[in-house]
């Protein structure tokens, strides 16, 4: 089977500063992957090429089998790829349900109508309801987005990324601000979403846990360059991955 993106030499600078160099992997359809390194590494520089808030400088990605280097991110969202974000995008002044129900109806082309109007789309309703309750956070439906606690608000956004029904589906740091047990909950709905919804998932994650809990491949980067690639165990035991990034604390 193809792979479902393949990166090909990605260069990224911003001045004098080389963020991204010869940045190459493939990403496997149906597997669950972790992008880790050090702050500065070029992670979410890497995540922002991949979905088109930055344009490589060279490079190329392929989406199934599809060049879609510098497309916009509106255009990579329609062929199927979702992302939620470091610092969620969600609209706080909406309710929890209107927030899913509004990506939902943009997967319909139906997001041209009054969001008054929102209520009589019943697809889009259903889709939303079943998003949350999968989240967890179907008795929060009524509630104003601000309203929730930090970690369910890092849910709100994941379950809008899942209104858009996408193949591919990024995380930036899905645990970040979040109490032990909320990363524990967290670790587990995002096995549990992978399973249910089929998808395709990457994410830059900081918590070795999380990391070393629930993905099938690790990949490193450092100083904007893929360092080391591999299961859990391969990274674990990898001395040029301790000796840039993790330390000699996990051996």
């Amino acid at each position: 089977m193809d792979p479902v993106l393949i990166l090909d030499g990605l260069e990224k600078a911003f001045g004098g500063l080389q963020v991204t160099s010869a940045m190459s992997f493939s990403v496997e359809q149906g597997q669950l992957s972790a992008i880790i390194g050090p702050n500065g590494a070029g992670k979410t520089t890497l995540f922002n090429q991949i979905t088109g808030y930055l344009k490589p400088d060279r490079g190329r990605i392929t989406f199934y089998g599809e060049e879609i280097t510098g497309l916009t991110t509106e255009q990579i969202v329609a062929r199927g790829m979702g992302r939620a974000f470091q610092i969620t995008s969600i609209f706080p002044e909406e309710t929890v349900l209107d927030n899913v129900r509004v990506a939902c109806l943009s997967k319909l082309n139906q997001t041209r109508r009054p969001l008054k109007a929102v209520s009589s789309f019943k697809e889009a309703t259903d889709k939303a309801y079943a998003i949350l309750e999968s989240l967890g956070l179907k008795n929060h439906s009524d509630r104003l987005a601000f309203e929730l606690a930090h970690g369910d608000q890092k849910l709100l956004d994941i379950g809008m990324a899942l209104g858009l029904e996408p193949k591919l589906l990024l995380l930036d740091e899905p645990t970040s601000g979040m109490s032990p047990e909320e990363r524990q909950l967290t670790r587990d709905l995002i096995k549990k979403l992978w399973k249910e919804f089929n998808l395709t998932m990457m994410f830059i994650e900081h918590d070795m846990d999380t990391v070393f809990g629930i993905a099938q491949v690790v990949r490193v980067l450092h100083q904007g360059r893929l360092l080391a690639e591999g299961t859990p165990d391969e990274i674990h035991n990898n001395p040029e991955v301790i000796s840039a990034y993790l330390g000699e604390d996990l051996q």
